[in-house]
């Protein structure tokens, strides 16, 4: 697996993972178990987008001089975008799977900080794993491509015939295994994911929404790693677009938690998404896409969704 970047940038993109990871934590401890604000959601979320910016910044300005090709350097950092975006996007989704397994299971806001960071971290972790493999699978094996196109075309159809309707937790396999494998209390005890009932110790509701989110991890890295190899093969650019990406799911999950009904077609802009990235990869060999091209349609995609969300939304509040 070959990556333009030198060295120095990826230890400086470890460097900036661990402090935001670390910044994200201490502002964790100190706020305590209490519920997040939509303004203060909405500055995180800034500001970790604004970090995105940054670093693209930075991996433009590294090509550059590293290459000394401004040309390289502009599509290299339009790959980084793109996927940022691509990963943004199916972030929301993923956001929404989250949002779902919370009411299910009605876990209070002031307890949900935390194991939405346990998630994140598990997401980084579990996704440079599936990038690494990826990459080395590419490198190796050139007909994946049309393998991973394939799923993402599928899976796009599969999220547009989901759109709209309630995912039924009753009857999913996962929990209904975990119920079997351990007792599980009645009630929460805090932020524990253990507690004592009886003298026995037996699992919280709360440690069978951490297992939930980390089956939702697997699900969504399993969708979301083809689509950015769909953009770029260096494995650098989709290590780094997916990891910026999940960084501000924390802040991001509290704001869309709020205004979630607002945008209740964003299912469908992102199975076009996924369908259109599928689509691309498999034609890979025939016709590449260019990477501004493929930038426009995926933000049209999305722009379209929205704002159609935002005026059906407006008629059902009028009506």
């Amino acid at each position: 697996m070959e990556t333009i970047a030198p060295l120095w940038l990826w230890l400086t993109f470890t460097g900036i993972v661990l402090a935001s990871l670390f910044v994200d934590f201490v502002v964790l401890k100190k706020q305590g178990a209490q519920d997040i604000g939509v303004k203060e959601a909405l500055n995180w979320s800034l500001i970790w987008i604004a970090l995105s910016f940054v670093f693209n910044g930075l991996l433009w300005w590294a090509i550059k001089d590293e290459t000394g090709s401004s040309a390289l350097a502009n599509t290299k950092s339009l790959e980084f975008l793109t996927g940022y975006l691509i990963e943004k996007s199916l972030a929301v989704d993923n956001i929404f799977v989250f949002l779902m397994i919370f009411t299910y299971f009605a876990v209070p806001k002031a307890y949900q900080k935390r194991v939405l960071m346990i998630g994140i971290i598990g997401a980084i972790v579990l996704r440079t794993v599936m990038i690494l493999v990826g990459g080395w699978l590419l490198s190796e094996f050139h007909w994946v491509l049309y393998v991973f196109g394939a799923f993402l075309v599928l899976t796009g159809i599969k999220m547009w015939w989901a759109a709209g309707k309630e995912p039924d937790l009753n009857n999913n396999p996962a929990l209904k295994l975990l119920r079997r494998w351990m007792p599980i209390s009645q009630h929460y005890d805090g932020e524990r994911f253990w507690t004592r009932e009886n003298g026995v110790k037996i699992a919280t509701p709360l440690l069978m929404v951490i297992s939930m989110i980390a089956l939702t991890d697997v699900i969504f890295a399993v969708d979301s790693i083809p689509a950015i190899f769909a953009i770029t093969s260096d494995p650098f650019i989709v290590l780094t677009s997916n990891v910026f990406a999940i960084l501000g799911l924390r802040a991001m999950y509290f704001l869309l938690a709020a205004i979630a009904d607002r945008f209740h077609l964003l299912n469908y802009g992102l199975a076009v998404v996924l369908i259109f990235i599928g689509v691309k990869m498999c034609l890979i060999d025939v016709y590449k896409i260019p990477v501004v091209a493929s930038l426009g349609v995926v933000i049209a995609i999305l722009a379209v969704t929205m704002v159609l969300s935002l005026r059906t939304s407006a008629k059902k509040v009028s009506a």
